[in-house]
């Protein structure tokens, strides 16, 4: 495959991503899939999702878990709800991440991926330790399935999220790199980050946003790609700079309407399109 095909994020039944046929009228060949409902997470319907996305040439690049109860609605929301930080939940969760990898296994993708929470800062709180303990326990269930798992940036530091992978000591821990979530949650200036965790980045999101007036505190808004404080041609010069070959995947979540969803991912697939023609050749 060439040096970044650019993708999609897609969603089978509800959720972020576009819809499952607007894929193949993007004709773009891979997407990032967001589970579908647990009633979905067959082998069946794997093995049916794997067709159709074969019978359009398409490749399933990693597959990102969810969980009913999170939401994005504030800083504070996300740092209660989102991911295995939760000790409510962490362990429901845990038995559904199991099921989404054993489910991305069946549909051929090597890749599972999900926002694990807002990590505590301090390494020597308790729960560091138990969130260190069920990502590692993760991590081998993927292995077992010749799997990587990969952490979406945003909620940390590069260099917490650096000492945080050294923490779990798996080798199939890598990073999906959000530049625009590092922006949005005020974690750091995205370039800056991607350079201190390269070595663990295997995928990455195309995504834009700009900064809030209180950097983590408030939310950043989220913007259709070029338009934001990333700058996406010095972010695909570093991606180049680094050695990262895998595909671009465009994220825009705004699911309450599809007509300007749709439109905007078409500027951004120009917009890649050009700027990988440019620095690529």
């Amino acid at each position: 495959m060439e040096s970044w095909p650019i993708g999609v994020f897609a969603s089978v039944d509800a959720g972020l991503g576009v819809k499952w046929d607007v894929i193949k009228e993007l004709g773009l060949p891979t997407i990032q899939l967001h589970a579908p409902h647990p009633s979905k997470r067959d082998r069946a319907t794997a093995e049916e999702l794997k067709k159709q996305l074969d019978a359009m040439n398409v490749r399933c690049t990693a597959v990102f878990g969810g969980f009913e109860g999170e939401s994005y609605a504030d800083i504070p929301t996300v740092v209660k709800t989102i991911g295995l930080v939760p000790v409510e939940t962490r362990q429901s969760r845990l038995a559904e991440m199991r099921d989404i990898a054993d489910f991305a296994n069946w549909l051929g993708c090597d890749a599972v991926a999900l926002h694990l929470g807002f990590i505590p800062h301090d390494s020597s709180d308790p729960q560091y330790a138990e969130i260190v303990a069920v990502t590692a326990e993760l991590c081998d269930h993927c292995a077992t399935n010749g799997q990587f798992l990969h952490l979406e940036t945003g909620q940390e530091t590069a260099e917490g999220l650096l000492e945080f992978i050294a923490a779990v000591g798996r080798e199939n821990l890598k990073i999906n790199f959000d530049p625009a979530n590092m922006i949005l949650y005020g974690t750091g200036e995205p370039i800056e980050a991607l350079k201190v965790v390269a070595k663990h980045v295997r995928s990455i999101h195309c995504k834009d946003g700009t900064w809030s007036d209180k950097p983590g505190e408030t939310w950043g808004c989220e913007v259709p790609l070029g338009e934001g404080d990333v700058d996406m041609r010095k972010y695909l010069e570093t991606l180049h700079e680094i050695g990262y070959q895998g595909p671009l995947t465009i994220e825009r979540e705004i699911p309450e309407d599809p007509v300007r969803q749709k439109q905007e991912i078409g500027g951004a697939i120009e917009l890649l399109t050009r700027l990988r023609r440019e620095i690529l050749g």
